[in-house]
């Protein structure tokens, strides 16, 4: 018995294996080897493979420093899926529009996708914390490129943004904030908590629509913990 299932998973691997062989060969005019996989008419002498980064251990100054970073983590990780959600809206609003040639059909579609969006954020939102908010308004920074304010004002008009302003300043929150992990630590927390949670597949990674490098803030904010130490 126990022969024959070794002889059924030999089959299933030489089975696989004839489906997904990769195969070297050494072509006349090249000296390095080129990669070939079945299937693929193109040569290539490498596989493009995702960016990965190796993250170092946590370290924390303090027990409260340890906190704060969790608190944050959990705070980042609830509402970054509403940021990216955002910026796939933002961006199919941006595409059909570009095939709308009529502005008075452009303004009615707009109307209509923003009640959309409402109506699928509101409930949700009015759950978050006044912190959670705060961070949500910089993670639509950071997929968009665009702060939550001038959204507003392109999407409905200057008045509504500003008196959605207004409204958050009375919650000590500001649509106005961007996202700045060069400049401030706490945005660089919670680059660095969305980077180990794409990793780790927790979170479904977007690419930010800002341009910095994660590796290049990591050696600069651990450089500057040093210096403190």
């Amino acid at each position: 018995m126990k022969f024959k299932y070794i002889s059924i998973l030999f089959i299933i691997m030489m089975y696989s294996f004839g489906y997904s062989q990769i195969e070297e060969t050494e072509l006349d005019s090249i000296a390095e080897k080129m990669i070939i996989i079945e299937g693929d008419s193109i040569v290539q002498n490498s596989i493009d493979l995702d960016e990965v980064y190796v993250f170092s251990r946590l370290k924390f100054s303090s027990y409260k420093e340890k906190v704060r970073y969790y608190i944050l983590r959990r705070k980042t990780l609830k509402v970054y899926p509403y940021a990216k959600l955002a910026s796939e809206r933002l961006t199919e609003l941006n595409d059909s529009l570009a095939r709308i040639t009529r502005k008075s059909k452009q303004r009615k579609y707009t109307r209509e996708i923003h009640k959309y969006i409402e109506g699928e954020f509101s409930e949700e939102l009015k759950k978050l914390t006044r912190t959670e908010g705060q961070i949500l308004i910089k993670l639509i920074h950071r997929q968009t490129g665009v702060t939550a304010f001038d959204l507003v004002k392109e999407l409905r008009n200057g008045w509504r943004a500003f008196w959605y302003n207004t409204t958050a300043k009375m919650f000590k929150i500001s649509i106005k904030e961007e996202f700045h992990p060069d400049t401030v630590h706490e945005d660089y927390l919670i680059e660095d908590i969305l980077q180990r949670a794409f990793s780790s597949f927790k979170l479904e990674r977007q690419k930010s629509a800002l341009n910095y490098d994660y590796s290049t803030l990591s050696n600069k904010w651990s450089s500057k913990n040093k210096e403190k130490e």
